[in-house]
């Protein structure tokens, strides 16, 4: 047992909408990322997703409304909720969900990540 420090984590995250899993619990993942920009409309049939905002400010889009999620703030997006994260700076984020959640949710394409690196 190792105290994780996620300013360290977050420093070595170089690329954008790339999560990097930092610690595994009871089926769940911890991820850090960096977001800038627009994402893609998604949901998960299954999973719940936790963002933390850490640095920055995201917008989380959903169909019929928007929040805006600042430094220590969070959301949970209920599966099967589609939604769309975005940003005009870069935001650093702590997700908290299932280590079989695909980033890109419901939708495969070029910013999927199906198999997150620890580090």
């Amino acid at each position: 047992m190792e105290k994780i420090s996620l300013a360290e984590k977050l420093s070595l995250v170089h690329e954008h909408w790339s999560p990097k899993v930092v610690a595994d619990l009871n089926g769940q993942q911890v991820k850090v990322v960096k977001l800038k920009g627009d994402f893609i409309w998604h949901h998960h049939d299954v999973e719940d997703e936790l963002f933390l905002v850490v640095r920055g400010e995201l917008r989380m889009d959903f169909r019929d409304h928007f929040e805006i999620i600042r430094a220590g703030e969070l959301i949970v997006v209920p599966r099967g909720v589609e939604h769309k994260p975005s940003c005009g700076e870069e935001v650093e984020l702590v997700l908290f969900e299932p280590a079989s959640t695909l980033n890109t949710g419901n939708v495969v394409n070029e910013r999927t990540v199906p198999q997150p690196p620890h580090i």
